[in-house]
């Protein structure tokens, strides 16, 4: 009589590096034979992949594999919450092990030890492409792992470590196999793009039979020449950034640029870690913007920083009204665990932080509904990312999933993943609608 199928659920928290690292495993246990199951109830395992970033996410993280151990019994934790020092094990005693982020191998071994593969299968089994997480027509394409900076509000360097570069042809050829699974749109990601490379002297590669440097500006182009969307997300505002402007302007990669510039008060910038001035970066917004007119900046601001006064927060709100970015995120500060601003004077009172954050956003929504209505009357490509009983919704170049706006086309007969022309037809703070053309 042969054994059954060991079988797998999986749960996955956190941001697009976590949805990667997930995909790895998921790749791995699916080329070992594990069926991957969608319930607690059919799993004889159950692995949750954890974000530890935020109080929040903690939070979060710890409920999920609460919830894992009381549906199923057998839980294997993995994520930035499991280099958290011994938090998880504390809080569930019952998990069967805890293992960092980016450890693939250790997870695997973990799995082994309580839930045996059957055999060595035919590597077949997998696709090309691995098992994604995403939809068919767009992923992630992780090309570094960890962080040389040390921003005072972030404990990444110390859950995925320092800077280390993924080899240029590993991720070219990645991007290749995505692309010939039908992918439509690339969503290139790191802890910090544009230092890609700089841990191993933007050393020179060979794609395709040519030399190619580890650099973000040489990566963006070869990515260009693969005939999909290409965005760019989290690039720290390095002069290097210039360089990629041109690039974008000729429609090689898509005229968006994800910077979290966090503030905009040099003295708080300073207190962050983070380059401190404001002035340089709305002159080089304005050099950007003259260079390639379309090009759409998504930013992050943290209010609420220890010790950052009215004035402080009014000169943010004042660059926000100049730089007029069209995405903006933002976020009150919160004391996460280890990190070095919560030893700084001054923590701001969560409800002048809450005020602050309500104004910031108030004042963006206003600039992004000036933005959008601009747009009305125009004619653009999107891609279709859902169909429902009204029509089908799509992004346009302006708009990375599940953080930007969306495009609503009503009463259209598409498909999910089919490039659209269509032209817009209104708009509100966020979106647009349209019709195809």
């Amino acid at each position: 009589m042969s054994k059954a199928t060991p079988k797998i659920g999986f749960v996955s928290l956190g941001c697009p590096k976590a949805t990667s690292d997930s995909e790895l495993i998921l790749t791995r246990m699916q080329a070992e034979g594990y069926e991957i199951m969608p319930s607690y109830e059919e799993a004889d395992l159950v692995v949750v992949n954890t974000c530890g970033f935020i109080d929040s996410a903690v939070a979060e993280s710890l409920d999920a594999i609460g919830e894992a151990l009381q549906e199923n019994g057998k839980v294997i934790v993995t994520g930035c919450l499991g280099a958290k020092g011994d938090i998880v094990m504390r809080t569930h005693p019952k998990v069967l092990a805890v293992t960092g982020p980016h450890e693939t191998e250790a997870v695997m071994n973990a799995v082994h030890q309580n839930l045996p593969k059957l055999h060595d299968p035919y590597t077949d089994l997998v696709p090309p492409q691995g098992v994604r997480l995403t939809p068919r027509h767009f992923a992630y394409l992780k090309i570094s792992e960890g962080c040389n900076h040390r921003c005072t509000f972030c404990i990444i360097p110390t859950l995925r470590g320092d800077l280390v570069s993924r080899p240029i042809h590993e991720v070219m050829q990645e991007a290749e196999k995505l692309v010939e699974s039908g992918v439509k749109e690339l969503l290139v990601i790191s802890q910090d793009t544009s230092a890609y490379g700089v841990d191993v002297k933007y050393r020179t590669g060979f794609w395709q039979g040519k030399p190619l440097k580890t650099r973000m500006t040489e990566l963006a182009g070869a990515l260009g020449d693969l005939g999909v969307w290409t965005r760019l997300h989290y690039v720290y505002p390095y002069p290097s950034v210039d360089e990629i402007i041109p690039l974008m302007a000729e429609g090689k990669v898509l005229p968006y640029l994800d910077i979290p510039f966090q503030h905009a008060n040099e003295r708080i910038l300073k207190l962050m870690k983070r380059p401190a001035s404001s002035e340089n970066v709305l002159k080089r917004i304005q050099q950007w913007r003259s260079i390639c007119p379309d090009i759409t900046l998504r930013s992050t601001f943290i209010v609420g920083f220890p010790g950052e006064t009215e004035e402080e927060f009014e000169e943010l709100l004042d660059f926000i009204e100049v730089a007029q970015l069209d995405r903006v995120g933002a976020f009150k500060y919160s004391p996460v665990e280890g990190a070095a601003a919560n030893a700084l004077p001054d923590h701001v009172d969560p409800d002048v932080q809450e005020d602050r954050l309500a104004r910031l956003m108030y004042l963006q929504e206003e600039i992004s509904a000036e933005k959008l209505a601009k747009k009305v009357g125009q004619t653009m490509t999107v891609l279709v990312d859902d169909i429902d009983e009204e029509g089908a919704v799509a992004r346009s170049a302006a708009d990375a999933p599940e953080i930007d706006g969306l495009v609503y086309i009503d009463g259209a007969d598409l498909e999910v993943g089919e490039f659209v022309t269509v032209k817009i037809t209104d708009s509100d703070e966020h979106d647009l609608w349209g019709e195809v053309v």
